[in-house]
């Protein structure tokens, strides 16, 4: 009797052990659905948010845009006024008024200063109680403004050179005969200018070589900038090779002779090199060595 008893007493707690364990699987289940049901209710929201952020990030663009518009569309206006010498007719005296009327005499200038170098304008500045004039000759290579120099011409018969900072490898005073400076002192001017940015460019491009190819070596080179030996090395072989460029033509910035050798050998006429050769003379140094860098010609 006591056996069958605790046999019953065993299957009862067996089976409710089996009820409590279904319980939790199924709270478990409902706990797992909701979680999902939140979930899927969260997205949209956020979906939503990143789509108001959206907005407000073109509606910010689209303002900024249009306050550019007008700006521009004011500055030319005011800019086309002043072109035809007409009054100017502001629509009020505020700040931005006058903030608008000096970026359009800003720009303005920096037209007429562009257009003025353009046409080969020097600035001129009178000296000595007017007596003598200080003429200002920039520098310029692809667009870059590079060094600009000063001389100064004494007005008194015959016209003579005061005082300048040009380089003393730049003949002034033999141009300044060539040229006929007592008749002609803007034909001076020209050829001098001709020959400061002659090696302005030179000098430039010698400095574009040095930072841009650092496996070309620059053995020899001149103040003028006239005259250059370059080292390559030929990637296959690692052979060295010398290039020599000479600028005959202190006006110009490319090179009017160029030797190319292989130990003491010339290679400028080869068919191999001749294409090379060609492209040194007719294009900037730094830009040919780019050009034979990537054919596989150099390292």
């Amino acid at each position: 009797m006591t056996l069958r008893v605790a046999a019953y007493s065993k299957i009862n707690d067996t089976e409710n052990g089996d009820r409590i364990f279904e319980r939790s699987l199924s709270c478990l289940s409902f706990l797992e659905a909701r979680a999902r049901q939140k979930k899927i209710g969260a997205q949209p929201q956020s979906r939503t948010q990143e789509l108001k952020a959206k907005v407000e990030k073109l509606k910010k663009q689209r303002d900024r845009l249009r306050a550019e518009i007008d700006v521009n569309q004011n500055l030319q206006k005011l800019r086309s006024t002043m072109e035809g010498n007409e009054e100017l007719e502001m629509a009020d005296d505020s700040e931005n008024a006058k903030l608008l009327m000096l970026m359009a005499k800003h720009t303005q200038l920096k037209d007429a200063l562009l257009a003025h170098h353009l046409m080969g304008g020097y600035d001129v500045i009178k000296t000595n109680q007017d007596k003598s004039l200080c003429f200002s000759l920039a520098t310029a290579y692809q667009g870059n403004i590079l060094e600009t120099y000063n001389i100064e011409i004494c007005l008194s018969k015959p016209l003579r050179i005061l005082r300048h900072n040009i380089p003393p490898f730049i003949p002034v005073e033999a141009l300044a005969e060539e040229e006929n400076m007592q008749k002609n002192v803007r034909g001076f001017l020209d050829a001098l200018s001709l020959h400061l940015n002659g090696f302005a460019a030179r000098k430039q491009q010698l400095k574009l070589v040095k930072e841009r190819h650092a496996s070309v070596e620059v053995l020899e080179s001149n103040a003028l900038c006239s005259h250059l030996v370059l080292m390559f090395t030929k990637p296959k072989e690692k052979t060295a090779l010398l290039c020599s460029l000479e600028y005959s033509d202190h006006t110009r910035s490319l090179p009017t002779h160029v030797k190319i050798q292989c130990e003491e050998q010339d290679l400028s006429g080869s068919a191999q090199w001749q294409k090379n050769t060609q492209l040194l003379q007719d294009t900037p140094l730094h830009q040919a060595l780019e050009s034979m860098r990537k054919t596989g010609q150099i390292l």
